[in-house]
């Protein structure tokens, strides 16, 4: 039987780890120039028939995040997204409070308080042949 010496010993174990590591660095790199971006949010929502929506209310889509409110004028969308930092604003009473920097906005929309200097972003909504509301996000 033919024995290994050291220096063979330490030649094959060190050229096995180099090959081992430069496999694990191509996979990486391949797992890095094959990665998928998640997809981009939708820009329009399907909220359902208008009829499910009750005149002089306000319905909160967190899933969005926005808020819709039934006027006697038709319907008023705007985002939940604080327009200082992009924190995501909560209602309180009639109001929205941005829990981040404490910016405060009224029912519709409007700078109560700052730090943010900007209303909340408006929203288009429209009505499909059908009943529904659209929401849209541009």
């Amino acid at each position: 039987m033919n024995k290994l010496s050291r220096r063979d010993f330490l030649k094959v174990t060190t050229d096995g780890l180099l090959i081992l590591s430069g496999l694990l660095g191509l996979g990486g790199l391949v797992r890095f120039l094959t990665y998928e971006m998640d997809p981009a949010p939708p820009s329009e929502y399907d909220l359902g028939p208008a009829v499910n929506y009750l005149p002089n209310s306000r319905t909160l889509l967190m899933h969005i995040p926005a808020v819709l409110l039934v006027t006697d004028t038709g319907y008023l969308a705007f985002s939940l997204i604080c327009t200082h930092l992009g924190c995501t604003v909560e209602a309180k009473n009639d109001q929205y409070e941005c829990p981040c920097h404490g910016s405060l906005y009224n029912r519709e929309g409007h700078v109560e308080k700052g730090p943010a200097n900007s209303p909340l972003k408006r929203l288009r909504v429209t009505t499909t042949e059908a009943g529904n509301l659209l929401l849209h996000m541009d």
